[in-house]
């Protein structure tokens, strides 16, 4: 039993709009990384739910190569923000504006 395709993009698409409205709303830096996250997931989930509706392993192969991009970019992330709570003791998105014109 395979699940229809529709309701693969849909669990995707709510889970993209939960992180884009994470990345938007929230200030706390972590959160933001973890909202991130979640839409990455959502990418990851379309093509695997695209790549079984089509019968192709290209998506999958797509999705592996997804997965790594976000470990790879959760370890920088992760090294940014010990750098930056290390350096100015706060996480809040809005105390960062050294770089304001």
């Amino acid at each position: 039993m395979m699940v229809p395709l529709g309701h693969v993009v849909t669990l995707a698409g709510l889970l993209f709009t939960a992180g884009l409205l994470g990345v938007l709303l929230r200030r706390n830096l972590i959160m933001i990384l973890i909202s991130v996250e979640i839409m990455l997931n959502a990418a990851g989930i379309v093509l695997v739910g695209a790549s079984a509706y089509w019968r192709h392993p290209a998506g999958q192969l797509f999705a592996l190569l997804l997965m790594a991009v976000a470990a790879a970019e959760v370890t920088v992330a992760l090294a940014l923000v010990i750098y930056l709570k290390r350096s100015r003791g706060t996480l809040d998105v809005n105390r960062f504006d050294g770089m304001k014109g």
